[in-house]
């Protein structure tokens, strides 16, 4: 595992999205109450950027169809997504927040 330093914790609000980039693609890393979550930042329906949809608890809401993705396991919540997307493993070390770009993989 090699997992890169992506931002400071407080540079993502709770509710709030970072979009970064990496060699595996952009990848959205999600502030849910304290917990940070990394998947896939493109919509398996619609190849949209789900960084800028809306976070409600742990699913990110595509805005470009409604499409919903469970941001803890990349799973599709709602259609017309069918598709899950990667989840990416995060880490903390101090106020750093790391992402693991070379795992990222579908939950089981």
């Amino acid at each position: 595992m090699a997992f890169v330093r992506v931002c400071s914790e407080d540079e993502v609000a709770p509710g709030e999205a970072l979009r970064t980039e990496s060699a595996a693609g952009p990848v959205a890393l999600f502030n849910v109450d304290g917990e940070f979550f990394a998947i896939e930042d493109t919509c398996s329906h619609g190849q949209w950027s789900l960084s800028d949809g809306y976070l409600t608890g742990d699913q990110i809401e595509c805005t470009l169809h409604m499409a919903k993705f469970c941001v803890r396991t990349g799973k599709a919540c709602s259609l017309p997504a069918t598709k899950a997307v990667k989840v990416f493993p995060v880490q903390r070390q101090g106020c750093d927040v790391l992402i693991d770009f070379e795992d990222g993989h579908f939950a089981a």
